[in-house]
């Protein structure tokens, strides 16, 4: 009987062992997950986990129900609706939603209605409200977080959901930029004055002023028809004005049905580059502001003459590249550029590439008023007299 007892107690302990190392591995296989739930529990927006890419528009009203921005999302891009659908800078727009989707919740705050505007989260309908609403769609259902305060640390932003009395801390600093305009891609074009051959100014009065140079490598620029007996002031004197269209970006934009081009006093100008792209602006000033329309166009003559220039120079690189005595010795001799081993290829795709990009850049500017920074505008406006040394004063002596 003991015997039977002491092997009944055994098979127990057993199966009991066996139990509690299933039980443990089963715990240990769903800690993951149950962490995981954790952590999504506690986002601030747990909508946007992984669903970044299916908001298609998030709107900022602002206190007294102001409608602030609405950024919007379609084939193209992010676009702006305050500026005729104007296009957004994706970049911030990610960025931003970025850092809401990552936010959690660090702490309770209170339920009291009557200590939200301490926070800054009275219903933005109210009096007195400083907060704003944020409301994003595309989520399957709207969504919509009230964003008040920054901590003083300035890491931590007081939070709140739309129609709940409940409001918390939350990570970062996650108000939004509250100008509509600073959420718009600012750059107009970007032509660097490596690639300008020739600017032509055309001002409402007085002369045309001409800037050129010869080849791609001169590190200044010549003015053309100089005054008799007058000189540059340096021979660098007029390298700025080949730097206009560089990195050039815009204070505000308009579509041009709202802000059309007077019909004098236009200062139109020429921007020629050595490939055979030339990007044409029409500008004015109205309201001690500065406005700028663009066209892009191809010189044909312009670009077939780049193209015979750079595979001359690239033949010309190849040649002496092979003839020199450590080529035979280094290494078996490297395929030729295209320029060299099928000119008329290569001329081809270079055509084709300046194509796109004067399409490219029409798509950009067409439509469009552009607001310039006075510093840009102010280079369209100079005359030759601003690059010249000044007149020495003639001495006068009387007669004896």
């Amino acid at each position: 009987m003991n015997h039977v007892n002491n092997k009944t107690v055994i098979g127990l302990a057993v199966a009991a062992g066996i139990a509690l190392i299933a039980a443990i591995a089963l715990g240990t296989a769903r800690k993951p997950d149950a962490e995981h739930a954790g952590q999504v529990a506690t986002l601030a927006l747990p909508e946007l986990d992984n669903h970044l890419n299916d908001v298609k528009s998030f709107s900022i009203t602002g206190p007294g129900q102001k409608l602030l921005a609405t950024l919007e999302k379609d084939a193209g891009g992010w676009t702006l609706k305050e500026k005729g659908g104007y296009r957004a800078d994706a970049g911030k727009v990610r960025e931003y939603l970025l850092k809401l989707g990552q936010s959690r919740l660090l702490e309770a705050k209170t339920t009291n209605e009557q200590r939200y505007a301490e926070l800054g989260l009275a219903d933005i309908g109210a009096t007195g409200s400083t907060g704003v609403l944020l409301a994003l769609d595309g989520l399957g259902k709207p969504v919509q977080l009230l964003l008040g305060n920054v901590n003083t640390r300035g890491d931590a932003t007081f939070v709140r959901r739309a129609g709940d009395k409940q409001s918390w801390l939350a990570k970062g600093n996650l108000l939004p930029d509250k100008t509509a305009a600073n959420w718009l891609d600012k750059s107009i074009v970007d032509l660097p004055a490596t690639r300008v051959r020739e600017v032509v100014l055309n001002k409402p009065e007085g002369k045309p002023l001409r800037v050129f140079k010869q080849q791609p490598a001169d590190t200044s620029y010549a003015v053309a028809d100089l005054p008799r007996g007058r000189e540059l002031a340096s021979e660098f004197a007029a390298n700025s004005l080949g730097t206009t269209l560089a990195g050039l970006t815009f204070e505000d934009v308009l579509p041009a049905a709202q802000a059309a081009a007077p019909a004098d006093k236009l200062y139109r100008s020429s921007f020629a580059a050595f490939d055979g792209l030339v990007v044409e602006v029409t500008a004015w000033k109205k309201d001690d502001k500065f406005y700028a329309q663009l066209q892009a166009r191809k010189d044909a003559a312009a670009a077939d003459s780049g193209i015979a220039a750079a595979q001359a120079r690239a033949k010309a690189d190849w040649d002496a590249q092979q003839a020199a005595p450590a080529a035979a010795e280094a290494k078996p001799a490297a395929q030729p550029p295209l320029s060299v081993s099928d000119p008329a290829k290569d001329k081809s795709e270079r055509l084709a590439a300046l194509d796109a990009e004067v399409a490219r850049l029409n798509l950009h500017f067409n439509g469009w008023t552009y607001q310039l920074p006075q510093y840009k505008f102010a280079n369209l406006e100079k005359s030759v007299d601003e690059y010249l040394k000044p007149l020495e004063e003639k001495k006068t002596t009387g007669k004896k």
